[in-house]
This record gives structure tokens, sequence and C-alpha cells, in this order.
């Protein structure tokens, strides 16, 4: 698997059952400098691979760009100043369409972003919280709470490189009316595992994301749920739990937010309508909304 994996000699430690060592698998965890036309914007630590992706989700969560077609191209350099360094496919420029305005430079992160941290570096709250071009109060798909259970697994079932060494997140956007898997991503970073999805949809020019849920492999925190709400997502689903500021972001945004989404079971902490339930036996209750 390339880069995306790396075997290491560990000493693997049983109580009372002996010592012994072996080789084990591990996720990589590298450097990646994104630059916008040549001007660094950011250096995040991630799992080598869809790093065009990457960015391009990255520029979509920044509010540099809403739609597929702001984004020209994208290319690995070699190091610092280009001349003969060798490139290690860590340093991506990007650039952006003619007329596409440059990212601001109260943008530039300050430090790394480590993989968990995806809002490390802002320079202060103001920062923080974007403004999304897309509405979500205007998306009124639905998606069926039945088929909405069976994300969790499947995306689990999809995960290849964390099956190897459970090193890594994962997300996934799902078609909300007929539940087909569109795209997953894995990364040691989850909010890298989202952007990838993300700059999958600009790639494919596919920006609002309007009917999709996106499915995550761990909790919602409120850089996710920003991801979401920037990228047109109506609906973010985790199998754990979400953040009081997620929760608020989500209620003021109109993205419905679903957290502990386990077995049959759930809980929709904003706007439940957007989950369709039948009414248990004996019920009186129509099919319908979650109210």
């Amino acid at each position: 698997m390339g880069r995306i994996t790396a075997r290491r000699p560990v000493t693997r430690i049983v109580v009372g059952g002996g010592v012994r060592s072996r080789p084990d698998l591990l996720a990589v965890e590298e450097p990646l400098e994104i630059r916008v036309g040549g001007a660094q914007l950011a250096l995040t630590m991630r799992t080598p691979g869809n790093d065009v992706e990457l960015a391009a989700g990255f520029l979509v969560s920044e509010g540099v760009i809403s739609r597929g077609e702001q984004f020209r191209q994208a290319m690995h350099c070699g190091g610092p100043g280009a001349g003969g360094e060798a490139n290690t496919y860590n340093i991506l420029d990007v650039t952006l369409a003619p007329g596409v305005a440059a990212p601001a430079p109260e943008l530039t992160r300050r430090f790394p972003t480590t993989s968990s941290c995806g809002l490390c570096g802002k320079a202060g709250v103001d920062a923080i919280q974007m403004s999304s071009p897309h509405r979500l109060a205007d998306d009124h798909s639905a998606v069926d709470a039945e088929l909405l259970t069976s994300f969790p697994d499947r995306l689990r079932a999809r995960q290849a490189v964390f099956e190897k060494t459970g090193g890594l997140h994962a997300a996934a956007l799902f078609d909300a009316g007929t539940g087909e898997l569109l795209v997953l991503r894995e990364d040691v970073g989850r909010h890298n595992a989202v952007d990838k999805v993300i700059g999958w949809a600009v790639l494919a020019d596919r920006l609002p994301l309007r009917a999709t849920v996106l499915q995550v492999s761990g909790r919602a925190s409120f850089e996710l749920a920003q991801k979401a709400v920037m990228a047109g997502i109506p609906v973010l689903a985790a199998v754990s739990a979400p953040s009081s500021l997620a929760a608020e972001l989500a209620d003021t945004a109109g993205l419905t937010l679903v957290g502990f989404l386990r077995g049959d079971s759930m809980n929709v902490y904003t706007h439940p309508h957007r989950i369709r339930t039948a009414a248990p036996a004996g019920s009186r209750r129509a099919e319908g909304a979650l109210r």
C-alpha cells in the first residue's frame, strides 16, 4: 500500500503469557504543505494519498472556493526553493481558476495543523466560524431512519487501511435517497478524511452536496459540522457524540446532526425533519419524519 502504511518491529507483551518480537503495520503520518499560487496557506499532518482532494476540500472548508469550477489544478512540487530539491510529495501547489480571489492573508495558518485538530493555527475565535454560500434550509431532502442505521457498518466494512492498522479515521458520503455509497476516504486526521470527501466532490463538480449524508467514524466536532455546512451537506451522522458547539452550529445553519448512530438507534440533535421514521406496530402515527 505504498506510503499509506509502514512496517515496524514491536515487542508484544502479554501479562502471564510471555514476550515476543513481531512486525506491526502502522498508518503513515506525514506533513503536507498546501500552497495556493506558490504562497503557503497551511501545513497539515495527514496520511498520504488523495492529496489533491484534501487540498480542494480544505479550500472549501476555509471559504476560499465553493464550486468545482473555481479549482483549476494542483501539483506536487519540490522543496522551498524548487531549485533542484527532491519532490517528497509533501508540498502541493494549487492553481485557482482565473478570477477567483487568492486566500485572504488571515487564512494562513500560523503553525502546523495536527492530525487531531483541524482548527489549529487559526488566528482567533472570529476566524473559526465562516458563512456558507449554500443554504441548507433550501435542502428538503430526507433519509429513511432504517437506511441511515446501515451506514456505520457499511463504512466500517470499507475501511481497508483501518483493518490493517487500526489507526485511521474514515468519512463517507451517502446518497440520502438511495443509500448509495458515493465516496469513502481514510486518514489519520478526522478532519482530513472529511476534506478528502469534500475534495472528491470538488473535482467531480458536485458542490453543493444536496441530498447527501456525511457519515464519520468517530465523534462530531464543531470543525466537522462546519465542513459539512460549507459543502452544502444537509445531514452529518456520527457513531459517537457531538460537541455542544457542533450542535449549536448545526441548529443555526440548518444542518441535521445525528450522534450515537449505533445498531438500530440514534440521537438526532438538530433538524430531525430530515429523518423519516415508520410508526411502530400498534401506533396510530403514520409514517413520517421525527418530531
